[in-house]
């Protein structure tokens, strides 16, 4: 993965940022705007899914670190995309059993990077993540991961529930984490395997669920009732890290 530009601005700017083919997470544009650059901007954005914000001056005066946004900002990914394929791939060189994050809605950047930080130290193979309803790979993120970017993939689907069904043809099964579940450790957590997590609010959403062959949950001995996204993550990885040891 490379290091990219991370804010873009300025119409020209954005849209070559569209055609060399960068990964923009999140365009934003100034609401009302019919200039014929920015419409073409907004056809380039809706062809790669990117999501569209459409917002007042003052909130581009903001985001802007120029000063000369021309009515667009764009927020790119501050490091590149994996493909799932590569993932899997990663495991097969290493001639382990593939395991791999699912992340299901995850909007703090700080919890995302935790969790690719976790992901790396547990021996998983990649992370994967929606295009939508999520934080995407910002410059927050990266820093957060404390360089685990620079080792460990993180692929952006479309679709998760449609990426898990292809996934357990590749032969893994998912366990997701959720406090109605079975405590985690009467579970066999051993094989290749896809550990979901949801969103910090939310948790995993029906949809996602329904796909996942066990639901696992922490023992909860405090006076609260959750964890942190980041830190189940980390807890229900390293009983995956423990079984399959």
């Amino acid at each position: 993965m490379r290091y990219t530009e991370f804010t873009i601005e300025g119409r020209n700017a954005v849209i070559e940022a569209f055609r060399s083919g960068k990964t923009i997470d999140k365009l934003y544009v100034l609401d009302g705007c019919k200039d014929g650059p920015v419409m073409t901007i907004i056809r380039e954005a809706k062809k790669t899914d990117t999501i569209i914000r459409y917002v007042d001056r003052e909130i581009l005066d903001r985001l802007s670190k120029t000063g000369h946004h021309q009515g667009v900002v764009a927020n790119a990914a501050a490091y590149d995309y994996a493909e799932v394929e590569d993932i899997l791939n990663a495991a097969r060189e290493k001639g382990e059993p593939p395991f791999v994050f699912i992340l299901d809605g995850i909007e703090d950047p700080h919890n995302l990077g935790a969790i690719i930080r976790t992901a790396n130290l547990a021996g998983a193979h990649g992370v994967i993540i929606p295009k939508r309803r999520a934080v995407g790979l910002t410059a927050t993120v990266a820093k957060t991961s404390a360089g685990a970017l620079n080792y460990t993939p993180v692929a952006k689907v479309t679709n998760l529930s449609a990426t898990i069904e292809e996934l357990k043809k590749e032969g893994l099964w998912f366990v997701c984490a959720d406090m109605g579940g079975e405590t985690m450790y009467n579970l066999n957590l051993t094989g290749p395997i896809g550990l979901v997590i949801g969103n910090e609010g939310e948790g995993v959403s029906r949809l996602v669920k329904e796909k996942c062959d066990y639901v696992a949950s922490i023992p909860m001995k405090g006076n609260i009732d959750s964890l942190n996204a980041s830190v189940a993550a980390g807890v229900l990885a390293y009983e995956i890290v423990r079984q399959r040891m």
